[in-house]
């Protein structure tokens, strides 16, 4: 007696539908990002006494912006956000808390 041919279930394919998307939860050890105002903007590259092209850049796609509301509010309204300044606040054992300060460069993927 010859061994019966394997049997194979018929492969259904699932309609392709989008997962849906997930909210973006901040991770605990994410410091807060603030996307300054150009008033603030202007005190703060006077008191750096350095041009913008100067500072550390951060793509718009970093998901560290999007722990900040004002961040989302200015993306959902369409505003274009390269070339904005975006104060991070990191604790520190010594300092108390380390500030920081990148500029706002496009993504890769031209945003």
């Amino acid at each position: 007696m010859s061994p019966s041919p394997a049997r194979r279930s018929k492969k259904r394919s699932a309609p392709e539908t989008a997962a849906p998307k997930r909210p973006f939860v901040a991770h605990h050890l994410s410091p807060p990002h603030e996307v300054l105002s150009e008033d603030e903007t202007k005190r703060v590259l006077a008191s750096l006494a350095t041009p913008p092209e100067r500072l550390p850049k951060i793509l718009l796609q970093d998901p560290g912006l999007q722990t900040d509301p004002k961040f989302i509010a200015l993306r959902d309204s369409g505003e274009n956000l390269v070339g904005r300044i975006v104060r991070i606040r990191r604790p520190s054992a010594t300092a108390g808390q380390a500030v920081a300060y990148r500029l706002i460069v496009p993504s890769v993927g031209g945003d």
